[in-house]
């Protein structure tokens, strides 16, 4: 590392740390000062790695200087990007791991050290994607009412009203350190919170995985015990490769909550943390000023082998956040809305980036949520820079004080700080303001989830849908439930249901309901016993921050108790309504209410009898059930009374947000990321007993059907053949236009009658054991077989939907898979010809890897998707372009001819190549790489080939 930066032509940069001088880093803020201060902090990210890297040749001095001239270049130059980590979910990282396996053995045949073969950079690979839901229906234990559940509560055993213990009380037991101080900070609401009770986590028993998730877990071991195997070799074996195993948790939020650096310190240097992820999710990271891009699986393999990718200077849309967030406006209100804007403003491919004083109002789970809605907006990135936020999210996280120290001195030196009362603001392409004082709460409905409603206009929407005619006629049904008698009319609310999964399984917004549950039983409120309440975690995680808060004894005793873990009300699975309730409905003609916090909302779908259904944030789902009806203003009508008579509103029983953010602060999260941390390091007793090889190279089984060195380095030499013409070509298949990676790369499960099916069989697999693509893209005889496998596939050489293709020596109609065997055994090249936007939708590695393996040589298309055509540079096919207004329909072309191209060894990027047919057709194309080293990829054979020829 020291002497690549004395090569560096920046090492004038490099400085040492004042808190520690045993740091150094490289000030770029000093790289012509006046241009840097006007940079966005991600651009200043971007820079910082462009300058590190810069080695004269994948990255040059010159692409320093591009960036810090963004504002002129966004949109019209590229960049070279290298990350400092790689984020891998299995189904992208075992293939990724076995290149780099078989890579060993290549450097192993030629007499080289095969231990030289590591990833560069910190590659975390989760394994999340196997477990597959074999059982859902065991007896789950799930979480039942404060009588009788012994399983969350302390170690005492006394009755949860007695359990809770204030901080007084708790402070200096074993193992606390005062982790249950929810009253430390001098904010307003101190003395309030100082004398709530709450239960303190290290005084709590494990809650009990649910028996449904034992199961499936053990299932997963047993089926995938190779793939795990090799990943356990993988974790050993390679240096910077650190294994999460299954159990550990979903790819985004081990990434979010366990992996992330914010400020990376290798030996010696210190630089920004970033990230290349092969999941959707990946961009989460930049609510923690972690400037994180989603990618395919061969740009990311690229980039463990240090090769960049190539990154386009995007405009970057500043986004200010001004003004105050309401009072009842919870988290998912502020993402929502926040996200409904920048839809409008049309942002797609640009880097957004957040400032502004409302960016402070927002916890980092607001941020990272905000920052995975990226699709739904369309924005490559939404970064939030690194402030003091930031900071104490880290310290809650249990980063230790120095290396908070380090890292802040560090990202303040080189002004990748977020102050807002900086004199000097970034410069962006354009500024959307967004008033955080506009943001309301809403509900969706009554009918589809689509229909947003202000609460404030609930109660007009209500009556409006109703009709006149029908308002008019006010109807009262009184009936008896239990010993006691009620009034039901319009609007009634008969389910309510708290549901905490996707954008409601932010901690906040379920502490918010537990909060208003807690103050509302306080106030003498009670949800009437007709009202069939319930609540579904989606996972035990939320069980255990409501427990340690201390607010679930309050939610049972409004009746939400915790039902199980999983989808319930959502599918339409609501217990039945009480008979008596059922025929006062029916029998006064009442439109009467659902109201839950899930994702979906269709007439009918809770029960026949109830005609309305609303979405709703959790804590608003407890207060219409406590108000009992729909038709209320929250705003300015009571939700009820108390024993005394005294009238309660809404507003005397919301948590304020200060509230809320310091029970999270100094209680839920310290408690969920000690016990993430055991769990991972410590508990996970499948994968500690897994047991794993102890060798530099993997002892390949040829009997396993999932792991299998795939042929990439089989005739690797030292120097690349020079690049040679393609000569009578035939055509493997003939495609239309918006051809897209789902119709190219296996995935799902294995048909019975594939030619993946076939040779799974041929190894004595029964059906039931075929398992999926995904499972087994670590087999590439599986996964070539599976090219192109896609039921919806249109290859117009057949003339019908399917798998197939001709095989035009014989004339015979056969799966694809069988027709390039056949051809590659007669050594016949392969090209395939496509219409506009050949490879859309979502990049996959084996959307390169599998034609490659097929024989294709050649792919010629009126167009690509950007990110499919780099990894088909990446894998050593050419892809070629047809001329603007040429396509195959308008040069003729059936596709049954045979083509011989012209690739020169002089290839440039640009060139135009003549094509000839064999029925003497003669047309022209562009080979459509886009910068001179994309071209020595391809002359190498790939990337792949080219960095094992580095190790040689």
């Amino acid at each position: 590392m020291i002497s690549f930066r004395l090569n560096s032509p920046f090492k004038y940069l490099v400085e040492s740390l004042d808190c520690s001088p045993d740091k150094t880093f490289f000030n770029i803020s000093k790289l012509k000062t006046s241009d840097y201060d006007t940079l966005p902090y991600c651009v200043r990210v971007v820079l910082e790695t462009v300058v590190r890297n810069c080695d004269g040749v994948l990255v040059k001095e010159e692409d320093a200087l591009k960036v810090l001239k963004w504002k002129s270049n966004c949109e019209s130059r590229e960049v070279p990007f290298l990350p400092a980590r790689v984020v891998l979910q299995d189904f992208t990282g075992i293939p990724a791991m076995v290149d780099f396996a078989a890579m060993r053995d290549a450097l192993e045949k030629v007499n080289r050290n095969p231990a030289l073969v590591n990833p560069v950079c910190a590659t975390d690979l989760i394994a999340d994607h196997s477990l597959q839901l074999d059982f859902i229906k065991c007896a789950v234990q799930s979480a039942p009412s404060a009588a009788s559940t012994e399983s969350h509560r302390p170690t005492s055993k006394l009755s949860p009203a007695k359990s809770a213990v204030s901080k007084a009380q708790c402070r200096g037991q074993s193992g606390c350190k005062g982790s249950c101080n929810v009253g430390a900070s001098n904010r307003s609401s101190q003395e309030q919170i100082e004398n709530t009770p709450i239960l303190c986590p290290f005084h709590l028993q494990p809650i009990p995985e649910p028996e449904a998730a034992l199961k499936s877990l053990e299932i997963e071991f047993n089926r995938n015990k190779e793939r795990l195997q090799f990943l356990k070799w993988c974790s050993k074996a390679f240096q910077n490769v650190t294994v999460m195993p299954p159990e550990t948790g979903t790819v985004h939020q081990v990434n979010l909550e366990y992996l992330c650096r914010v400020v990376m310190d290798q030996g010696d240097l210190l630089y920004p943390d970033t990230v290349l992820g092969t999941d959707s999710h990946t961009t989460m990271l930049n609510g923690l000023g972690i400037l994180a891009l989603g990618m395919g699986g061969i740009e990311s393999e690229a980039a463990m082998l240090g090769i960049p990718i190539t990154l386009t200077l995007p405009e970057v849309v500043g986004c200010e956040l001004t003004g105050s967030i309401s009072q009842f406006a919870t988290s998912i209100d502020v993402v929502l809305n926040i996200t409904k804007h920048l839809r409008k403003a049309e942002i797609s491919g640009r880097f957004v980036e957040f400032f502004g004083e409302g960016v402070s109002l927002l916890s980092v789970a607001d941020r990272t949520t905000i920052a995975n809605m990226c699709p739904e907006y369309g924005a490559t990135v939404a970064f939030f820079p690194v402030d003091q936020v930031t900071l104490s999210h880290l310290q809650q996280t249990g980063v230790d004080a120095h290396r908070l120290k380090t890292c802040e001195a560090y990202l303040r030196a080189v002004k990748l700080f977020r102050d807002e009362t900086c004199v000097r603001r970034p410069e962006y392409s354009k500024i959307i303001d967004i008033n955080l004082n506009s943001i309301v709460p809403y509900v969706s409905g009554p009918k589809r989830p689509q229909d947003r409603v202000s609460v404030a206009d609930v109660k007009k929407d209500f009556e409006a849908c109703l009709g006149e005619k029908v308002w008019k006629t006010i109807v009262v049904i009184p009936v008896t439930y239990g010993s006691s008698e009620y009034l039901l009319s319009h609007g009634c609310v008969l389910i309510a249901a708290v549901i905490s999964c996707t954008n409601n399984c932010n901690p906040s917004v379920m502490l918010t309901a537990g909060l208003l549950a807690k103050k509302a039983v306080e106030a003498g409120l009670k949800v009437k016993p007709y009202i069939n309440t319930s609540m579904s975690p989606g996972s035990g995680t939320v069980t255990h921050y409501l427990t340690a808060s201390g607010v679930l004894h309050f939610l049972n005793q409004l009746g939400f108790d915790i039902t199980g873990y999983g989808c319930s009300r959502c599918v339409g699975s609501s217990s039945p309504l009480p008979e008596e309730i059922v025929t006062a409905v029916k029998e006064g003609e009442l439109i009467a209410c659902s109201i839950f916090s899930g994702s979906k909302n269709f007439e009918g779908s809770r029960c026949s009898c109830i005609r309305a259904n609303y979405l709703a944030s959790p804590p608003l789902v407890i207060a219409y059930a406590l108000a009992g009806t729909v038709n209320i203003d929250l705003q300015t009508e009571a939700l009820g009374e108390n024993a005394q008579g005294k009238k309660i509103f809404l507003q005397d029983i919301w948590p304020s947000r200060e509230e809320v953010l310091q029970v999270e602060e100094n209680v839920v999260i310290p408690s969920m990321f000690k016990e993430l941390k055991v769990k991972i390091e410590k508990q996970n007793t499948k994968w500690n007993l897994l047991e794993a090889p102890e060798s530099t190279l993997f002892p390949w089984d040829h009997r396993s059907t999932y792991i299998r060195s795939p042929s990439f380095f089989h005739k690797l030499d030292k120097i690349p053949a020079p690049v040679q013409p393609i000569e009578k070509a035939h055509v493997l298949l003939y495609l239309g236009d918006s051809v897209t990676t789902d119709h190219i790369s296996p995935a799902g499960s294995i048909p019975r009658a594939s030619s993946a099916a076939k040779y799974l069989a041929q190894r004595n697999l029964a059906p039931r054991e075929f398992n999926s693509y995904g499972a087994r893209r670590g087999n590439d005889a599986v996964m070539t077989r599976g090219t192109f496998a896609n039921m919806k596939l249109q290859n117009k050489l057949v003339g019908k939907t399917g798998p197939k293709t001709l095989h035009f020596p014989s004339g015979q109609m056969m799966d694809v898979f069988d027709a390039a065997e056949l051809y590659q055994k007669a050594d016949i090249p392969l090209i395939i010809i496509a219409g506009k936007k050949y490879g859309s939708g979502n990049s996959r590695d084996w959307a390169a890897k599998g034609p490659f393996l097929l024989g294709v040589r050649a792919v010629i298309a009126e167009s690509y998707e950007k990110i499919h055509k780099d990894q088909l540079v990446g894998i050593g096919i050419a892809p070629l372009q047809f001329l603007p207004g040429d396509s195959a329909e308008s040069l003729g072309l059936s596709g049954k001819e045979q083509y011989s191209i012209s690739i020169p060894a002089s290839l440039a990027f640009g060139d135009t190549l003549e094509v000839k047919t064999t029925n003497g057709k003669v047309f022209r194309v562009i080979a459509a790489f886009d910068k001179e080293a994309e071209t020595m990829f391809y002359k190498e054979g790939g990337i792949l080939n080219y960095v094992a020829r580095k190790y040689l």
